[in-house]
């Protein structure tokens, strides 16, 4: 006989490689950072405590740093603070570990109900904390290595088996698994064996009051802010600078663009706003070589990482939004770019066949050579009625990616794991 639950409390978050408060953009800090912190916030509005454990980058750090109203970043010191590759955090999960189960024994039993782990990494230690705390563990992958070695870009290397086998483990351990689209639930099913049962789909969301679409004059007033000409063409790409993410297929795609069209030079910008990231950290200048390479540094511009404000102004300031990605959970620039009220130009790939509507808010491309790029491009560039509907789509469409309905889908999620694992006792 099973007793009626009491709603949830406190959720236990396990963000182990990279911060939520970190700027997203550069290093490892990317849309899970954004995914972690929303998700955080807006389960605290509903009333729910939210501890984010993550592993400490600096000496200088506080233990313990409120990012949001009920919302707490935790660090733990676990291995060198600084230029620990994130291949080599397997080899702390151990004192991770220990950290945060120690962090839990100084509070009064039963003090979580749910663990929340975001991450292969994150989900070792949460599989750990689950069995001792006797909670549910709630996972999301946010990349998979088995469908990322499957995509890879030309000069990336592969995830190593480590991960792979960790993945799975993870997997296996979870009461519940949260994927972003359907595209990744049947991944998890097809590649990891996960049972149907565990596999929820909850979709990230949009800051709709930080991402909207700009109005007269504003938008002429930001696009003088930032640099760049009222009437110029702005191709814009947002995100972490490695070949994952393929802004060398956006430079490719605009360079035989230029061959087939060099009128439009004049009044093309690219913006490229973002860091090294990845394994393009091993050579940060490699996308300015190549701009130099193909002819076309004289178009790009490269923009240090910025604030979701920040970014937003440089979303409403593009013509359109490019997202040329080998890989892709979800896509979340795309999602903002659109309630910015901007076409998506989209690799059709994983999550953005989800996120981006082929025709209605952009244009999905069907691979990653450069005529293909040059021709989508060139399709929505060179045709200002296309745009409008492209755009009057997107702000549409993402009315549906709201944090708060993220929010009340997760904590269904975490009900009604703590419901079968009461079941089963």
């Amino acid at each position: 006989m099973t007793t009626l639950l009491e709603p949830v409390r406190r959720v236990a978050m396990i963000s182990l490689h990279t911060s939520p408060l970190e700027q997203p953009g550069t290093g490892d800090a990317g849309g899970m950072n954004v995914y972690v912190l929303e998700l955080a916030r807006r389960l605290a509005e509903t009333g729910v405590e939210v501890d984010v454990f993550t592993r400490a980058t600096a000496s200088d750090q506080a233990p313990v740093e409120p990012a949001a109203p009920g919302v707490r970043v935790l660090h733990i010191a676990a291995g060198p603070f600084e230029e620990l590759d994130k291949d080599d955090l397997p080899g702390q999960l151990c004192v991770f570990a220990r950290e945060v189960l120690r962090a839990e024994a100084d509070q009064p039993a039963g003090h979580y109900d749910v663990v929340h782990s975001h991450y292969w990494l994150s989900g070792q230690v949460g599989a750990l904390a689950r069995d001792r705390w006797r909670v549910p563990l709630v996972h999301t992958m946010h990349t998979m290595a088995k469908v990322k070695n499957a995509a890879l870009a030309a000069g990336d290397r592969g995830e190593p088996d480590g991960r792979v086998i960790g993945e799975e483990q993870v997997v296996a351990a979870a009461d519940a698994l949260i994927a972003n689209t359907d595209v990744e639930a049947r991944q998890l099913v097809e590649l990891y064996g996960a049972s149907p049962d565990d596999v929820c789909v909850v979709a990230p969301g949009v800051d709709l009051s930080v991402f909207g679409p700009p109005a007269e004059p504003r938008a002429t007033a930001t696009r003088e802010r930032l640099g760049l000409p009222a009437d110029a063409l702005v191709v814009l790409f947002a995100g972490r600078i490695q070949p994952l993410k393929g802004p060398q297929v956006l430079l490719r795609g605009v360079a035989r663009l230029l061959e087939l069209r060099p009128e439009l030079r004049a009044r093309l910008v690219v913006p490229v706003v973002g860091g090294p990231s990845g394994s393009g950290r091993e050579h940060p200048a490699w996308l300015e070589d190549l701009a130099v390479e193909l002819g076309i540094a004289d178009a790009v511009r490269f923009v240090p990482p910025v604030s979701r404000e920040e970014l937003a102004a440089w979303l409403g300031a593009a013509t359109l939004v490019a997202v040329p990605s080998f890989n892709e959970s979800f896509g979340l620039v795309a999602a903002e770019a659109q309630a910015c009220g901007r076409p998506v130009v989209a690799a059709a790939v994983g999550g953005l066949t989800t996120v981006v509507r082929d025709g209605v808010t952009g244009v999905l491309v069907p691979g990653h050579e450069p005529e293909q790029w040059a021709s989508a491009l060139g399709s929505v560039l060179g045709d200002p009625g296309l745009r409008d509907r492209l755009a009057a789509g997107a702000v549409e469409h993402a009315q549906g990616f709201a944090w708060e309905r993220t929010a009340a889908r997760t904590l269904a999620v975490y009900q009604d794991a703590r419901t079968r694992m009461e079941v089963t006792a």
